[in-house]
């Protein structure tokens, strides 16, 4: 009953806030508020969550809202004199796909030349087609950016009942919403669930994926009717989730079959799958693989027909050319590549990736306020995070011998390499190595949430030796920062201040092995 009031009255604050005709404006934005409000109550009602979901849902809905309107808002005035903010963005991807979803709005192009033109911004062209569809339906008189932002903020959401009610089924209730939370308040993910990005689609397409999967291998009452169709209900839900990622990115769905397939084989008492399942998987697998070749050579820079040949040349390119950028920006980088064997500079890169975005550059690095901020609270968000990442091989190994324990290790070891690639892919920037590392997001808040719930009822002391490391690694870390740009204290030579930090963790590290035994 509430619904329609409330949709009507932001309706008209957006309609305000944007150019073109007001009546317009306030049609097409009381009719998104209507449906994204409408969406998130039926969804919340679906999950069966309780009022603590639906907190979780409201908080994450408004939180990327706000941000998102803040951001555009904010950055043309209190933003630097780039393109990017004077136009309202943080990404630039982002402004880029923005612009150029509006162009084709207003062209005589069908749609569905986003998927196949050469002068598509957006690699896969999934996004791009759908901002196209909505500028064009929806906001033909002008340029509406908060429209998408709006339906980014809808859709980073949604991902969160559907999160829930897998992981709870799964791994039980604590776990489900310690997960919700943690995909909820991430920063990484309201910003890029308050922008126009593809992270935001491909998130809730991994959850939709992810509770379909739970359905299907839990196989509730499969010997009665109603279990055969609880099963068909499973792939339909796990069918959208890929389809989904398959439009906006096929790698992720070409990684996220790798996921579920460990996952179904390592939890399969008999380790071995009907030939159904396998057949859907692979099926899957191929076509992503056929998408992601086809994207990645649309400049037709390559010039194998072997898809597999093409992603493998894209990814060698792509860590060669990353590493080269990070050694050309840095000066500091540069003079470290000089001294360090060559065989050296790939794994430096894939370190110094992980620990992006840099708090203590954040902290130190001058800028303007409103960057600032958005640097801090990403990196804020990260550094608390990577402990429960750090620990969760040992948290899923101390999970008995059941399933649990190989899921938990398996989903350790396919989140790490993700990171990994991630590190060789986006190297030291920070901005394209955290939001693809975000991508797989759905995984590291299960993760997280595991490894919080199980810190909270065993009081494992290895938890609080992997925060206490982190905190001598950001002190030593901000210090040596500082005196670059403060001169503040002396500054030690970067190998000789990684060799004190190495040093203290394993101080730290010893310690508390010796104590723990002890304990024991």
């Amino acid at each position: 009953m509430y619904i329609a009031p409330i949709s009507l009255l932001l309706g008209a604050g957006f309609a305000s806030l944007q150019p073109g005709n007001w009546w317009i404006g306030f049609a097409s934005f009381s009719f998104i508020f209507l449906l994204s409000f409408t969406f998130l109550k039926l969804s919340t009602n679906w999950a069966t969550g309780g009022a603590s979901l639906v907190w979780i849902i409201a908080i994450a809905f408004s939180l990327r809202l706000l941000v998102g309107i803040g951001i555009h808002l904010g950055l043309p005035i209190y933003g630097h004199e780039d393109d990017d903010d004077r136009a309202g963005f943080v990404f630039t991807d982002a402004h880029l796909r923005d612009d150029q979803a509006w162009e084709l709005a207003g062209s005589d192009r069908p749609i569905l030349s986003a998927f196949t033109d050469r002068f598509a911004y957006d690699q896969y062209g999934g996004l791009l087609a759908f901002s196209a569809f909505v500028y064009r339906y929806l906001s033909p008189d002008a340029h509406r950016p908060l429209m998408l932002i709006l339906l980014s903020a809808l859709i980073a959401a949604l991902g969160i009942p559907f999160l829930w009610k897998a992981v709870n089924r799964i791994f039980g209730e604590k776990v489900a919403f310690a997960a919700a939370w943690i995909f909820a308040l991430y920063p990484e993910s309201i910003l890029l669930g308050s922008s126009v990005m593809r992270e935001p689609y491909l998130l809730t397409f991994s959850a939709i994926a992810l509770w379909g999967f739970a359905g299907w291998i839990s196989r509730a009452g499969r010997n009665s009717g109603q279990g055969e169709e609880r099963n068909r209900s499973a792939w339909v839900w796990l069918g959208i989730g890929l389809l989904g990622m398959l439009l906006v990115s096929p790698s992720v769905a070409i990684f996220t079959i790798i996921i579920l397939a460990g996952w179904a084989f390592f939890t399969n008492e008999n380790r071995n799958l009907s030939w159904k399942a396998v057949l859907v998987f692979a099926l899957i697998f191929m076509i992503g693989l056929l998408f992601l070749s086809a994207s990645l050579n649309r400049s037709g820079e390559f010039d194998s027909s072997s898809p597999l040949r093409v992603v493998n040349d894209w990814l060698r390119l792509a860590v060669k050319w990353n590493a080269y950028q990070i050694e050309r920006e840095s000066g500091w980088v540069q003079k470290l590549f000089d001294e360090m064997p060559e065989w050296m500079r790939l794994p430096f890169v894939a370190v110094y990736g992980i620990f992006q975005p840099v708090l203590p550059a954040a902290l130190v690095a001058p800028t303007k306020p409103i960057w600032k901020a958005i640097y801090i609270l990403r990196s804020l968000g990260w550094y608390a995070l990577l402990p429960m990442l750090i620990l969760s091989f040992g948290a899923g190994a101390g999970a008995g011998s059941g399933k649990k324990r190989s899921i938990i290790l398996w989903l350790s070891l396919l989140t790490w390499t993700w990171i990994l690639l991630a590190a060789l892919r986006g190297g030291g920037d920070a901005w394209d190595n955290p939001r693809y590392r975000t991508i797989l997001f759905v995984w590291e808040a299960t993760l997280a949430g595991f490894v919080w719930v199980w810190w909270r009822e065993t009081r494992n002391v290895w938890f609080k030796l992997v925060v206490v490391c982190e905190v001598v690694f950001l002190l030593i870390f901000t210090q040596w920062y500082a005196s670059r740009y403060f001169h503040w204290g002396g500054q030690l030579p970067f190998a000789a201040m990684v060799g004190v930090i190495a040093g203290l963790w394993g101080i730290i590290l010893g310690l508390g092995w010796w104590l723990d035994k002890k304990r024991a």
